[in-house]
């Protein structure tokens, strides 16, 4: 198994992701970065993580690149099985991104100890299509770069 694919597909999507997740909270809500990385670390801490300062906000950035990383392992590990994600991977990674959007907040979230507030209509769309450029798309990009 190639771990490059992986490692950068990781690196790079969560680089992008928790970029996105900081401008757009702080630019719709005047959240800064660290309270965005302590909301990251509240899934697996709970609401403690909220005034845990810069330890928890690391723990959080931690936690949000393994999250990165088991998103590029999963496509990885699909696209050894059906080589059309790596034959077409803008529509395989854009499709991916909504895949990963859903399985995040139907599944994980609902399992994890985050306080989530309700779901509005913009955040939703600017949830689903920060997945699809940030997470599905550069990985499946990344992935394709490998598989030559």
């Amino acid at each position: 198994m190639n771990l490059q694919p992986i490692f950068w597909g990781g690196l790079i999507a969560g680089i992008l992701d928790i970029s996105a997740a900081c401008l757009t909270a702080y630019l719709r809500r005047g959240i800064p970065p660290g309270a965005v990385l302590r909301y990251v670390a509240s899934g697996a801490l709970g609401p403690a993580a909220a005034t845990g300062g810069t330890q928890a906000a690391i723990f959080g950035l931690a936690f949000h690149f393994v999250i990165a990383t088991g998103a590029a392992t999963v496509f990885y590990l699909a696209s050894r099985k059906w080589m059309s994600l790596v034959e077409r991977p803008v529509l395989s990674g854009l499709l991916y991104g909504i895949a990963v959007y859903l399985f995040m907040n139907f599944v994980v979230l609902p399992l994890s100890r985050v306080a989530r507030g309700p779901m509005t209509v913009s955040g939703t769309i600017i949830g689903v299509v920060t997945l699809m450029l940030c997470i599905g798309l550069p990985i499946a990009l990344i992935v394709r770069r490998y598989s030559r």
